[in-house]
């Protein structure tokens, strides 16, 4: 296995790994359970994205695209202004 991203909280690691997943890439996330030891260990490295050698490449792209996506322009409705629709 490959390190191929290092996440910068465990909110962005579980929706990285999830994304890898959901386009067939298995993915594991090392350092889940030393983020409670924070105080103790160095804050930086701890969480780290890991996929197989022959998929790393394409983790890699999805995991770039992902972070170079800007979010869409979103045109709020007359009927309802400043509330959120579901």
């Amino acid at each position: 296995m490959r390190r191929v991203y290092e996440p910068r909280d465990l909110l962005e690691a579980e929706m990285l790994v999830g994304m890898l997943e959901a386009e067939g890439i298995d993915a594991h996330l090392s350092g889940r359970h030393l983020i409670g030891a924070v105080g103790e260990l160095p804050v930086a490295g701890l969480l780290g994205i890991h996929v197989d050698d022959e998929r790393a490449d394409r983790a890699r792209i999805l995991i770039d695209t992902y972070n170079a996506a800007e979010p869409q322009q979103y045109e709020e409705p007359d009927s309802f202004p400043g509330e959120l629709l579901c």
